[in-house]
């Protein structure tokens, strides 16, 4: 595993995390809700969370899926910005965005 210092961002400042509530409230909630919608993802996440950083590697290890499937599982994760992928030459290590966690969180608790 990479040292957490090159791969994981640092934790971010959710002071300021906006409007939870509005148009613009309701369509990132959905999207962002749309990415952990499935339980795979979820699972990714909660790994993430517990760790300081992950290779693809170890991500797969932990998961009775394909390679090709958790690969594609990161990719909606990162695409919605829930985490953060930084190349090392083969290797992709994988942490959690906390800012964007932090704005997912503020969005579910202003339902």
């Amino acid at each position: 595993m990479m040292p957490t210092d090159e791969c994981c961002p640092p934790a971010a400042d959710v002071g300021a995390l906006g409007s939870v509530e509005g148009d613009d409230a309701d369509q990132e909630l959905a999207a962002l809700t749309k990415a952990i919608g499935h339980p795979a993802r979820v699972k990714i996440l909660r790994l993430l969370a517990r760790r300081a950083g992950c290779i693809c590697g170890d991500i797969v290890d932990e998961l009775p899926l394909a390679q090709s499937t958790v690969s594609q599982h990161l990719k909606v994760l990162k695409a919605a910005g829930l985490i953060r992928g930084d190349v090392d030459g083969p290797r992709v290590c994988y942490c959690i965005e906390p800012g964007a966690l932090g704005r997912l969180k503020a969005l579910v608790g202003g339902l």
